[in-house]
C-alpha cells in the first residue's frame, strides 16, 4: 500500500516537472532563440500602415502650359471585422456619450481612456451585442453621411450591399477636400471599422492632344512588407520614359494598435514623409499641337484616309514642336486605346516615294558632282539600260538638276544617284538616319529597314522611295538636317527638369549626332526644293502666302503582302517642307495613308500638301515670323 502510494507521488512529481521543464523550454526557445521572430509577429499583429503616395511630377510644355498633373483621390474601406466586434462598437459609443459632456475636450488622452474604460464595459454588460452593433452602424452613418454629400439611407445601402465581404470599398475616387473631412469626422468621434486610403490619379488637361506622345499612366499594385498599396506607374510615351524623373518616392504613416484593435496613442507612432517627384517640361508647343491636329484631322475627313500624322520640329536644336497622330485616344478615360494607341510617327513605316529623292540630291550636291542647274537627260519619260527599265509620270527632256527634283523625276533622280554609286548613296541613307531608331525619348519607337542590295532595279527603286521602309519620324530629322546646315540632331522631348519650386535643375541642349552634309550643299538643296512649291512645280499648293517655302512631295503606291505586288490604286502621300526656306524655323512633315477621295487625284501634292499649307500658315502667325515676300506674289496667289 505504502509503495504504491510512494509511486503515485513519484510519478505526480515527475509529470509536474516534465510539464514545468516543457514550460521553461518554451519560455528559453521564444525568450532566446526566437525572440525577433515573436517580436515582429508581435508588432506586425499591431500595426497599421497607410500608404503616403510620394506625389508624381507635372508635365509642362515649352511654354510652361499644364499638361499632366495627379490628384490625390481616396478609398472609403468597411471592415466588416470591426463592425462586427462588439468591444469595438461599444468604445466609439461611448466616446459618443462621454465628448458631448463640457469638460471632455479640456482632459488629457489618458484621462479620457480612464472614464471610458467603465461605460465600455457596461454596455457589454447590459446590452443585447446585436443591438450595440446596429446603434454604432446608424451612429457611424450618421455622422459619415453628410460629410459625403449622401442620404443615410443611401450608404447604409452600399454597406448592406456586401453581406459576405468582410474587406470592401463603398465610395472611390474621393477628392483630397472630401478626404480630409471624412478623415476628421472618424477620427474625432472614434467611428469603427471604417478606413481612407489615398491614391493618386493622373489628369491630363488637353486629353486628346499629343496622346500618343505624354502616355498615360496605370495603377500597379505595390507591395511593402505585408502590406500592399495601389501606385501610379507611368505605362506608355513620355509619362513611361520619364519615370524615374516624375515618380515620387512613397512614405507611410505606422500607428500601434492594443488587442482590441485601438489605437494606443492618437497620433501616428512613425511617419515617413513622402517625397514629390520633379516636374518636367517638353519641346511640345500645345498651340501648333492643337494646330496640326485641327488641320490632320480635317484632311483626314475630306479625303478619306484611316491614318495619317503630321511631325513639326525645330531643325536647330531637334525640338519636337507637335506630333499628332489619327487616329487617337482620350488620356483620362483610354477609350478605343487597343485600336488607336499606335504611335504612326514612330511605330510604323511606310515607303515615302518622292520625299526621298533628297538624299540622292544632297549626297551629289555634297561631293560636288553637280549642281543646281546641272543639266540631267531624263529621257523623254522612259529609260532602258539592260534589264532595268524605268519610267517617269510625264515626259521631261534634258533639264536642270533643280527641276528634277520640282518635276519629280525618277530617271533624273536615278541619273543623280548613278554619279553618286551605290555604296556612297547608302553610305547617305545611313548617314541621314534610315535604318536606324531615331532615339527618341519614347517607347516603341521603330528602326525601319533598307537592304544595301547591288541589285540595279533594288538600288534605282530606292533612289525614289521605294524598297525602304522609314517612320515620319525619319524623314521629320533628315529635313532637319537639310533645314539646319546638315547636321543630323537627335530629336529631342525633355526640354528641362524643374524642381517643385519653380527651380530648372537641368535644361537639355541640342545633341547633333553627324555632320551628315556641308552647309553650302544644304543650302543648294533648299534652292532646289523651294522650286518644288513653285507653279512649275509639284506642290504648288503647299505654298505659304507671305514665305518662301522648301519642300519635296511624295506619292508611293502600297504594296500588298499577300499578292506581293503593288496594289494600282492605293498609295501613301506626303509632303515634306520647311520655312522660310533660307533659314527655316520649322520642318513640317505630313504624311497621310490610303486616301480614298475621288474630288482629287491622290497625290502628295494635292493631299499632303494643301495640309502643310494651312497648318504652316498658323505655325507662322503663332512662331510671329516676318515675312520673307510679299503676299500679293507669293504663289498661293497666282
Amino acid at each position: 500500500m505504502k509503495f504504491t502510494y510512494q509511486s503515485r507521488c513519484t510519478l505526480l512529481f515527475l509529470l509536474i516537472a516534465a510539464g514545468f521543464s516543457s514550460l521553461a523550454s518554451r519560455l528559453i526557445d521564444i525568450q532566446y532563440f526566437n525572440r525577433k521572430h515573436y517580436q515582429q509577429a508581435a508588432k506586425n499583429f499591431n500595426t497599421t500602415m497607410t500608404y503616403l503616395p510620394g506625389g508624381r511630377g507635372h508635365i509642362l510644355d515649352c511654354h510652361d502650359e499644364l499638361i499632366a498633373r495627379s490628384v490625390t483621390l481616396a478609398k472609403l474601406r468597411v471592415d466588416r471585422y470591426a463592425l462586427n466586434n462588439p468591444e469595438l462598437a461599444a468604445f466609439g459609443l461611448a466616446w459618443d456619450e462621454l465628448s458631448a459632456q463640457p469638460s471632455w475636450n479640456n482632459l488629457t488622452e489618458q484621462a479620457k481612456r480612464y472614464k471610458l474604460r467603465p461605460l465600455v464595459k457596461k454596455m457589454l454588460r447590459n446590452e443585447d451585442q446585436k443591438l450595440l452593433l446596429q446603434k454604432h452602424l446608424a451612429y457611424a452613418v450618421t455622422h459619415l453621411a453628410p460629410v459625403m454629400r449622401m442620404k443615410r439611407e443611401d450608404l447604409l445601402a452600399r454597406i448592406e450591399a456586401n453581406p459576405k465581404n468582410m474587406w470592401f470599398v463603398i465610395e472611390r475616387n474621393m477628392e483630397e477636400e472630401m478626404f480630409d473631412r471624412v478623415q476628421a469626422v472618424i477620427d474625432e468621434r472614434k467611428i469603427q471599422g471604417f478606413s481612407l486610403e489615398k491614391s493618386a490619379r493622373r489628369r491630363y488637361a488637353s486629353p486628346e492632344l499629343a496622346s500618343h506622345v505624354v502616355g498615360y499612366t496605370i495603377i500597379k499594385e505595390v507591395q511593402h512588407g505585408n502590406y500592399t498599396y495601389d501606385k501610379e506607374i507611368g505605362a506608355f510615351g513620355v509619362e513611361k520614359v520619364l519615370e524615374p524623373i516624375l515618380a515620387g518616392k512613397d512614405g507611410h504613416r505606422t500607428s500601434m494598435t492594443n488587442a482590441r484593435g485601438l489605437l494606443i496613442t492618437p497620433e501616428p507612432s512613425v511617419t515617413l514623409p513622402p517625397r514629390s517627384g520633379m516636374n518636367v517640361q517638353l519641346t511640345l508647343d500645345m498651340e501648333i499641337q492643337s494646330i496640326i491636329q485641327e488641320e490632320l484631322w480635317a484632311g483626314i475627313n475630306e479625303h478619306k484616309a484611316p491614318r495619317g500624322c503630321v511631325i513639326v520640329m525645330d531643325p536647330q536644336t531637334g525640338g519636337i514642336l507637335g506630333m499628332a497622330n489619327y487616329p487617337s485616344f482620350h488620356l483620362n478615360t483610354l477609350d478605343n486605346i487597343a485600336t488607336n494607341g499606335i504611335n504612326f510617327a514612330t511605330q510604323m513605316v511606310y515607303e515615302p516615294g518622292s520625299t526621298f529623292k533628297a538624299i540622292a540630291a544632297a549626297g551629289a550636291l555634297n561631293e560636288k558632282l553637280i549642281t543646281p542647274e546641272t543639266p540631267i537627260n531624263c529621257q523623254q519619260g522612259f529609260y532602258k539600260q539592260g534589264s532595268l527599265e524605268l519610267k517617269d509620270h510625264h515626259p521631261y527632256p534634258t533639264i536642270p538638276m533643280k527641276m528634277v527634283i520640282a518635276k519629280s523625276s525618277n530617271i533624273g533622280i536615278y541619273k543623280i544617284a548613278s554619279q553618286l554609286g551605290m555604296q556612297r548613296f547608302y553610305q547617305y541613307t545611313r548617314d541621314f538616319g534610315f535604318g536606324a531608331k531615331t532615339d527618341v525619348p519614347l517607347s516603341g519607337e521603330v528602326k525601319g529597314y533598307f537592304r544595301e542590295s547591288s541589285n540595279p532595279t533594288t538600288f534605282s527603286s530606292m533612289t525614289f522611295g521605294y524598297a525602304v521602309n522609314v517612320t515620319p519620324l525619319q524623314v521629320a530629322c533628315a529635313y532637319s538636317a537639310i533645314a539646319n546646315g546638315g547636321k543630323l540632331l537627335k530629336p529631342q522631348l525633355l526640354q528641362a527638369v524643374i524642381a517643385n519650386d519653380g527651380t530648372p535643375i537641368e535644361r537639355m541642349r541640342p545633341e547633333v549626332v553627324r555632320q551628315v552634309i556641308s552647309s553650302d550643299a544644304a543650302a543648294k538643296l533648299r534652292d532646289c526644293m523651294v522650286a518644288v512649291v513653285s507653279k512649275d512645280g509639284t506642290a504648288f499648293q503647299a505654298a505659304v502666302p507671305g514665305y518662301q517655302v522648301a519642300g519635296k512631295t511624295g506619292t508611293a503606291q502600297k504594296y500588298d503582302r499577300e499578292t506581293k505586288k503593288y496594289f494600282k490604286n492605293r498609295y501613301t502621300v506626303s509632303f515634306a517642307g520647311m520655312l522660310p526656306a533660307q533659314k527655316p524655323a520649322f520642318v513640317c512633315v505630313v504624311v497621310i495613308d490610303d486616301p480614298q477621295t475621288d474630288k482629287v487625284a491622290r497625290y502628295g501634292g494635292t493631299i499632303a500638301g494643301p495640309i502643310f499649307a494651312k497648318a504652316s500658315a498658323r505655325i507662322a502667325r503663332h512662331m510671329n515670323l516676318t515675312p520673307t515676300e510679299a503676299i500679293q506674289n507669293s504663289v498661293a496667289n497666282q
